[in-house]
């Protein structure tokens, strides 16, 4: 009798962004995908960027890789409904394939963006912030999952975290998950450092592992503004969404390898915060670069 064979978050991530079947009318390229599980019953807005690159992709040739993308959360989606990506062609330069991504579902617009795909092989002038050193192997650090499984029974956060997300989380500095770092907002510093990876490994197009990022990035973006401004994921009735994602890829990605996110926040006010990040290979390539803004409200 054969065994049934487990489908990782992992394995199901991939699925996720492999999406369906594009159908094209003008200008315009139509393609269907489903949603993967987020305890808040919500679209998870890294997932929807990542299946809008995704997506763009499939309308430029195989030699022009996503440089660069910049989304807009409209309106919170529903996890129970697929969502309908309408790709319009903006242009197609010698170098450069622009293109905006709508995303739908019965009740209207979730998200629009625009990705910009570049030719690959161009050369041009070349510098990069170094990796901060004498950082802890991410093999000597905590997971996340770890941190979690206490609190799985518990939270749909903390079991998500601890048993649903595809990638392996670890913090260098102190995790926000579970609590405020109070030394960090009382020294008015945002400033946090995390390694992460694919939680198992993955044979996929670069696109693929580009677009991995952009989802994976996501689920620390916004944990700089809550490290500054002394909160924490878990502080009774805080509320948070993303407002906006910008992304930026200056080198291919590996995501079956660890990355280091380097992060911080300049500012929070009215309601939302921003969140910037740069992200480098373990071998010290400056690999890409992040902004989001979010908007945090606690009672």
């Amino acid at each position: 009798m054969a065994q049934a064979t487990t489908v990782t978050p992992l394995d199901h991530l991939v699925k996720v962004l492999k999406l369906g079947e594009p159908s094209a009318y003008r200008n315009h390229t139509y393609i269907n995908g489903e949603s993967m599980y987020f305890p808040t019953g919500r679209v998870y807005g890294g997932q929807v960027i990542a299946q809008s690159v995704i997506a763009a992709s499939k309308t430029v040739g195989p030699s022009r890789l996503p440089h660069s993308v910049h989304g807009y959360f409209i309106a919170a989606g529903d996890i129970r409904q697929d969502l309908l990506f309408d790709v319009e062609n903006l242009r197609d330069g010698r170098s450069f394939s622009a293109r905006r991504i709508n995303v739908t579902q019965a009740e209207g617009s979730i998200l629009t963006a625009i990705a910009s795909f570049q030719e690959t092989g161009q050369e041009g002038v070349e510098f990069a912030d170094p990796m901060p050193e004498n950082l802890p192997d991410p093999e000597t650090l905590t997971s996340a999952k770890e941190l979690m499984q206490p609190f799985a029974e518990k939270s749909p956060f903390a079991n998500y975290y601890a048993e649903k997300s595809p990638f392996d989380i670890r913090h260098v500095t102190p995790t926000v998950m579970l609590r405020a770092d109070k030394d960090s907002a009382e020294h008015d510093s945002g400033k946090q450092m995390v390694w992460m990876k694919a939680d198992g490994h993955v044979d996929v197009p670069q696109v693929m592992h580009r677009a991995m990022l952009a989802l994976g990035c996501d689920q620390v973006m916004m944990e700089p503004v809550l490290r500054r401004a002394g909160l924490s994921i878990s502080t009774p009735g805080i509320s948070y969404a993303s407002i906006d994602h910008s992304m930026w890829w200056y080198q291919d990605i590996d995501i079956n390898e660890w990355h280091l996110y380097v992060q911080d926040t300049p500012i929070a006010a009215h309601g939302r915060g921003l969140g910037i990040a740069k992200v480098y290979a373990q071998n010290g390539d400056l690999v890409a670069a992040i902004a989001q803004e979010a908007m945090v409200r606690v009672p």
